[in-house]
């Protein structure tokens, strides 16, 4: 969804910083790519690209949790149990500046149930302008499918619908939404 979104925005004429973790999609030619491949390297990578953008598009979480401690050599397989322990990782969205920041935050919220209860909260504890949430329980949707579906849950109480459509669709509909909420707050602000 993310590359899709990408790509939507770039087709809008806006200019396109896509930070990315490892995946089988290229990305779009005239976006700037940014490779990451922790969480701690997205989020310094989000950190320092977030000083002057319009809008921050904050499609999935590079991961929850992490290893507490990291092996340099491999781990040799044994006959009993192998623990791991994890500690969460940092949170991006919720570490982002809370009052005067000068761009859009856009959340995703990908639920497998309470999905518009799950978003608002979302919307609510992590100060996001916009959260657009999708039930990954679906195999005809979201994850790992061409096709998304998404509820745009706004700050304002205002609540939007995209119905099932290829994900390219679904992208043009969503940058239309995140430019026409910029516009409204830049003018509240004249």
């Amino acid at each position: 969804m993310g590359y899709s979104i990408a790509q939507a925005a770039i087709e809008a004429g806006h200019d396109v910083v896509l930070i990315s973790g490892p995946v089988n999609l290229d990305p779009p030619r005239s976006a700037q790519f940014v490779s990451v491949s922790t969480s701690d390297e997205m989020f310094d990578a989000v950190r320092h690209h977030t000083h002057d953008c319009d809008a921050l598009v904050m499609c999935a979480a590079v991961a929850d949790y992490k290893p507490a401690k990291v092996s340099t050599r491999k781990i040799k397989k044994r006959d009993d149990k192998l623990c791991l322990d994890l500690i969460p990782t940092r949170d991006i969205l919720a570490s982002l500046p809370k009052r005067n920041r000068q761009f859009l935050v856009v959340g995703f919220a990908a639920e497998t149930n309470n999905m518009e209860k799950n978003a608002q909260r979302k919307l609510r504890e992590k100060h996001c302008d916009i959260i657009v949430a999708n039930d990954v329980s679906r195999s005809d949707s979201g994850m790992e499918s061409d096709q998304n579906e998404v509820i745009i849950f706004l700050r304002g109480g205002e609540i939007a619908r995209i119905s099932r459509a290829p994900k390219e669709n679904v992208a043009r509909e969503l940058v239309k939404i995140f430019a026409n909420v910029r516009e409204k707050r830049l003018t509240k602000k004249m």
